[in-house]
């Protein structure tokens, strides 16, 4: 009996090795049967993202400024907010970061338009059955409590790097805020305006499209504020994967050891945070003020 109870760690080490042989030789194997066939199913993904930055670096700077602050005075009616985010862009750009920082954005606005397009019918669902947010809550747990680094390793071994890998790991790691905000929004929403909307004879997608959507969006555009951030320190990571744009020039700075490089670049990177941030937010709390009938 002791005797066997000292082979036991060695033998569970062995079928451990053997699992991971198992896996590793699978994936492996799957990689190079169907790596081709998963680069082609993504290959808009790519065209859209190499659009969006064709877009971005194609605009004069003049029009990108206009562009960010007339989006800030139209969430905030702050001229203090619109003067602040006009004069960070105009600060990266007069330091030499603003073709860096246009391919960030790019990366930023069509990873965050993806997750949103896959999140909200996500979150709607699951605001629909609680079978579904049963089986949905710990994938999300495992999504957001999983280190970024570690999404890298299976869409690199399947897409090699690149944009489109970059693109993945980068809307996988921002997904689940824009999922839960959704659901919990939809399902705080008023028992009592559910019932009149059935009273009124709505249908299912009437009620979800003209009542329910409607009063969950403040909620929405929570998740998609926090969507943004995580996508944001997602594209700086993923740099490592050949990912362009404010993340590459931090990566070359701590490989090189230049102080000057990525104290700017990093800058940069929390100025573009904070302009996202301030005018996402300053979106939510109007459509919240609307919801509750106030004036704006």
């Amino acid at each position: 009996m002791l005797d066997w109870m000292n082979r036991f760690p060695q033998m569970n080490e062995e079928t451990l090795r053997n699992l991971k042989r198992f896996i590793d030789d699978n994936f492996r194997e799957f990689t190079r049967s169907y790596g081709a066939m998963i680069e082609g199913f993504f290959d808009p993904l790519r065209q859209m993202l190499i659009q969006a930055e064709r877009l971005m670096l194609g605009m004069p700077w003049l029009l990108v400024l206009l562009i960010v602050g007339a989006l800030a005075w139209a969430g905030s009616r702050s001229v203090r907010l619109m003067a602040a985010s006009v004069l960070t862009l105009a600060a990266i750009g007069y330091f030499g970061m603003w073709e860096d920082t246009m391919r960030t954005i790019a990366m930023i606005l069509v990873c965050t338009l993806v997750a949103i397009c896959i999140g909200i019918p996500l979150g709607i669902l699951m605001a629909r059955s609680n079978r579904v947010q049963s089986g949905m809550n710990p994938v999300l747990d495992v999504m957001q409590t999983m280190p970024s680094f570690v999404y890298l390793i299976p869409v690199v071994m399947l897409l090699g790097i690149g944009r489109v890998a970059g693109m993945i790991a980068v809307v996988v790691y921002a997904l689940p805020p824009i999922v839960r905000l959704t659901n919990l929004g939809v399902r705080e929403v008023d028992r009592e305006v559910i019932e009149a909307a059935d009273a009124f004879g709505s249908s299912a997608w009437q009620k979800l499209w003209n009542v329910q959507l409607p009063l969950a969006l403040p909620t929405i555009m929570a998740g998609v504020n926090q969507t943004i951030m995580m996508a944001l320190a997602m594209v700086v990571i993923a740099s490592m994967i050949g990912v362009q744009g404010l993340g590459q020039p931090v990566l070359r700075a701590i490989s090189n050891q230049y102080f000057t490089l990525g104290l700017f670049n990093g800058f940069a990177i929390v100025g573009i945070a904070i302009i996202f941030d301030r005018i996402s937010q300053a979106f939510g709390r109007r459509l919240q003020k609307h919801r509750g009938g106030m004036d704006v």
